[in-house]
């Protein structure tokens, strides 16, 4: 690291405007990124569902509708016409051939040329089905687009609601990038406000904003690369904004902090830089490598809505790293003191012994018991709130109140008996009379309305069999219906359930697989990174144990706002579903979790620091605190102010990302890092740094000790 930092004083301008230069030729690729990102990717590809799919495709030359047309037909539509025809035939085949003529569109069907079933028919009689299925070897979403453009509203005095995955992608793709530009608004004033008084001076504040924007840019050529290969889902770019901001700041703001204490013990500019890179680097090396490794285990998850995460969050925190690493330290070797320079606050910037947080964890160790029973009390008390948490999927129901889709979708529940638009779909093999015992079986579960064997050419060995259930299928209660039947006992030789409702199955099922594998991803990988930092077995155990709590918390708060609807006075109205994202929990732990660790490796730098130069327990604790704890707390607020203006956005999911993130935040800012690592530290003792002696050995030979 010392090397490093005399290598970026020997040459600051060629580090520094090299780095520049390559992130702003990525960014001519970077920015092409947004039109390939997609708003799905929350299906299990490798489950039995999506086998059901392509068999559907490559079989019988099915393709599921993108685009669910409801035509709300007007109050003469029953009336016919001198040939005996309703009146609304006309209108609907008026519909259906304009809709056939948009280039990209395969094909259209509608409730008469299927035959005039009446579950294609509303349980009123005035709305009928439209099914709209569109080429698989076009960009569907312009297709989409058109259709809700020009035919939702009236038409010909009937009124036409547009649903389906592709509306439904189209309203969410574009309400999270009409909130990711609020939300910024939002967020950038009040964090520019902040890191002025963090940081004391305008010109220390646009060091942060610099390491934030690189990384940032460089995220999105990184996206754009991997979407000409693979699916990445566009909520990546919140996580992108989220934490490339926030992490150059709290990168930024532990470089500058100390590159101010040493220029106060009197050493020169480039002295204090190849310190700063010696001493905050490491800090910031372990952090960023702890954060982006635990980034990584998203990508245990089949789903590609968590596998995008998994990339976009590893390597913008890694670009971080290298900004903080290499484009502040140079900056500063550049411009020397001037980075006090418009100063807003007047005092002394220099960091100190004493104030306030060593004041705060002296109080905590007198009395460490005390301190760790409130707080353990108060972290059990919010984790209760889960006792009764439903965990579920993302559907139309993440859009906003009033968001046509939505006002579509909603009619198909309200005015349709069964889902006609989302049957399960079920592929079988065997002799006809094990097919009409399984059908018959099949007629038994709860909650389906009907079944029918689909006819097909001779040319396929498999026999299609729709169910219609009259259950939400993205929901809990459709998870358990395709379980059940899945557990019919039959003779025959194969089975395949999917549709909608068993990709929903497969998809948690398919997180609940994964889940012991990220978490033993996250942790082993933690235990040994920490290690690698302190020396210690038992700080980095305790460092785990405490985000468990922590997350646990956090898991209680937002499972009682989104799952019971609590809070919209504050957060804005959000449709409740009587469940909470699975695929956002996880995010929303993941990301935590590696924040945590974050402020953990920072606080725990500062106390090694002291420990290491033959201070007790106590005074290197409270003397780390305070030096750290400002740096902490700022870092915290900045970065929990940045996700909380994804509390604004209309799409529910994303509200939660940022209350959950945001909360989690200043529960490990405050409670955790000021009270109990703290009150742990003084019960431990010198048990802090204990090893067995073969580690100390390895770890002292390595130099890591230094």
């Amino acid at each position: 690291m010392r090397r490093l930092g005399t290598l970026i004083v020997r040459h600051s301008k060629i580090t520094l405007f090299g780095f520049v230069a390559l992130i702003a030729l990525s960014s001519i690729w970077g920015f092409q990124s947004f039109g390939n990102l997609k708003g799905g990717g929350y299906d299990n590809p490798n489950a039995d569902s999506a086998a059901v799919g392509e068999l559907l495709t490559s079989e019988f030359g099915v393709d599921p509708a993108e685009v669910i047309i409801l035509v709300d037909l007007p109050q003469e539509a029953d009336a016919t016409d001198a040939n005996g025809m309703p009146v609304s035939f006309e209108l609907v085949q008026n519909l259906n051939d304009e809709l056939a003529a948009i280039e990209g569109v395969k094909g259209v069907l509608n409730y008469y040329t299927l035959g005039s079933p009446p579950s294609l028919r509303s349980t009123d009689g005035k709305a009928i089905y439209v099914f709209v299925d569109l080429e698989n070897d076009i960009k569907q979403a312009p297709v989409v687009a058109t259709i809700v453009d020009d035919f939702t509203g009236d038409y010909q005095g009937a009124q036409v609601h547009v649903a389906g995955f592709g509306a439904i992608t189209k309203a969410i793709n574009e309400t999270i990038e009409h909130d990711l530009i609020r939300a910024e608004t939002i967020a950038v004033p009040i964090v520019l406000f902040l890191l002025i008084f963090v940081f004391g001076s305008v010109t220390a504040a646009s060091l942060p904003l610099v390491v934030g924007g690189l990384a940032i840019v460089g995220t999105f050529f990184v996206i754009w690369a991997a979407s000409q290969f693979t699916d990445i889902s566009i909520f990546a770019l919140n996580l992108v904004t989220g934490l490339g901001l926030g992490l150059g700041i709290d990168y930024s703001l532990l470089v500058v902090n100390r590159f101010r204490e040493e220029r106060g013990v009197g050493n020169s500019v480039s002295e204090s830089v190849v310190n700063t890179v010696a001493s905050a680097g490491k800090t910031v090396v372990f952090s960023g490598l702890t954060v982006a490794v635990v980034m990584l285990s998203m990508a245990f998850f089949p789903q590609y809505f968590l596998q995008s995460f998994a990339l976009a969050g590893f390597t913008v925190v890694i670009l971080a790293v290298i900004g903080a690493m290499v484009a502040v330290p140079a900056m500063l070797n550049l411009i020397g003191d001037r980075v006090n320079s418009l100063r807003i606050i007047k005092r002394d910037l220099t960091p100190k012994e004493k104030g306030g947080w060593e004041k705060l964890a002296r109080f905590t160790m007198r009395k460490p018991l005390s301190v760790l029973f409130v707080s353990l009390i108060f972290l059990i008390s919010l984790f209760s709130l889960s006792s009764e948490v439903k965990f579920g999927q993302v559907d139309d129901r993440v859009l906003p109140a009033g968001s046509p889709a939505l006002v579509a979708s909603e009619l198909i529940r309200d005015r349709f008996e069964g889902r006609e638009s989302s049957p399960i779909e079920i592929l079988v093999k065997g002799d006809s009379a094990s097919i009409q015992d399984y059908i018959a079986e099949l007629e038994q579960i709860p909650d389906v309305i009907r079944v029918a064997e689909i006819p097909t050419e001779d040319n396929t060995a498999w026999t299609r069999i729709e169910a219609i259930a009259d259950l939400e299928p993205r929901s809990p209660e459709g998870l358990e219906q395709i379980v059940q039947i899945r557990a019919i006992d039959n003779s025959l030789d194969e089975v395949l359930v999917g549709g909608s409702a068993a990709y929903y199955t497969d998809s948690q099922q398919g997180i609940e697989k994964a889940l012991p594998l990220a978490a033993g991803w996250i942790i082993i990988s933690t235990l040994i990174l920490l290690f690698l930092f302190t020396g210690s077995v038992i700080l980095p155990i305790k460092a785990i144990v405490l985000n468990i709590l922590s997350l646990g918390a956090t898991l209680g708060l937002v499972s009682w706002i989104f799952q019971n609807g609590h809070l919209q006075w504050l957060l804005g109205e959000y449709s409740v579903t009587g469940t909470i994202d699975t695929s956002s929990v996880v995010m929303i732990a993941v990301v935590a979790f590696g924040l945590s660790m974050d402020y953990e490796l920072f606080l725990l730098s500062r106390i090694k620091e002291q420990h290491d130069v033959g201070m007790n327990t106590v005074n290197s604790v409270a003397i780390g605190l305070q030096r750290s704890g400002r740096i902490i707390t700022a870092a915290a607020i900045v970065l929990a102010v940045t996700f909380s203006a994804f509390a604004t956005s209309g799409v529910s999911i994303m509200k939660m990302l940022g209350v959950g993130i945001a909360f989690a935040i200043l529960l490990d800012a405050t409670v955790v890092r000021a009270l109990l690592v703290p009150a742990l530290m003084r019960l431990f003792g010198a048990a802090n740094w204990w090893a067995p002696k073969w580690l100390k050995r390895l770890y002292e030979k390595a130099g890591l000790s230094h």
